[in-house]
């Protein structure tokens, strides 16, 4: 049991969150869906996270349930993510089923939320798929290609540059309380208990300091941008031809948007069979 506790104690610690969301962020490069065209990528997931909120059939929605889990297994999504995934959209799902319980409801009331459930299941792995695939630059590009103002897009890729900063930040902001605080003894597993709370309060406490910081970075950026000329460059049709000019839809685009369509058409078949049936 000790040993237990203390290797869930290491698995949330902070070191071990930033590591799951830079690996998320930055660490699938090599990837399958990482060396798609960020336009293709874009153009699938507006299907995928779309679509499934205009469909009720449960066959079907568990098919693309099935698809979107083989691309997010291929993405190669840290962990952590998935874990965050499966706590978010079942224990939601658990408590609307106990809360329809105790307001009268009966067992019928599983399939409404079954269907719920795999719709936010799709599109938050159609998400997760594609977001982690894509680099800041890969998808600034893309979102400037569809004609998306070109401020967007870059308040897009900055944002996905300075994660690092912050994490790094919020670190440096979290040793501070360490070496200025009085931690609880955690040899025992009421005092590893007191010690999980004292760094959720910690964590907490870290968030004001943190967004101070951040706009004190933010300011400093953007000086530095205007005096590189950030603002002609972004309305120059040249610089803009210049971007774009990597962009380039090759064979696996095309053959990953061919399975895609026909794992879809084979869903839809197999919905009509079942529902024939």
């Amino acid at each position: 049991m000790r040993k237990l506790t203390e290797n869930i104690l290491d698995k949330i610690s902070i070191d071990y969150l930033r590591n799951q969301v830079l690996k998320n962020a930055y660490g699938n490069d090599d990837t399958v869906i990482a060396k798609m065209d960020p336009r293709v990528l874009l153009v699938w997931y507006l299907f995928f996270g779309l679509v499934p909120w205009f469909l009720d059939d449960v066959v079907l929605l568990l098919c693309l349930f099935l698809f979107v889990a083989a691309t997010t297994k291929t993405a190669r999504i840290a962990p952590l993510v998935l874990f965050l995934f499966c706590l978010g959209v079942f224990s939601q799902t658990g408590y609307l089923f106990i809360v329809a319980l105790f307001f009268g409801g009966n067992t019928e009331t599983i399939a409404p939320l079954l269907v719920m459930t795999l719709k936010v299941a799709v599109v938050s792995l159609a998400s997760i798929t594609v977001f982690s695939g894509l680099d800041p630059d890969r998808l600034a590009n893309g979102l400037l290609w569809f004609g998306c103002p070109e401020q967007f897009s870059f308040s897009i890729s900055f944002a996905y540059r300075i994660l690092p900063v912050l994490m790094e930040e919020f670190q440096n902001i979290l040793l501070s309380y360490r070496l200025r605080g009085n931690p609880p003894q955690n040899r025992t597993l009421i005092g590893k208990i007191h010690y999980l709370f004292y760094q959720i309060r910690m964590i907490i406490q870290s968030f004001y300091p943190l967004m101070l910081n951040t706009a004190k970075r933010s300011r400093t950026t953007v000086e530095a941008l205007e005096l590189k000329g950030y603002r002609y460059s972004v309305k120059n049709p040249e610089v803009k031809r210049m971007k774009l000019a990597m962009l380039k839809v090759t064979r696996s685009d095309i053959l990953f948007i061919a399975v895609s369509a026909v794992w879809v058409g084979i869903s839809a078949g197999i919905s009509g069979l079942s529902n024939i049936i």
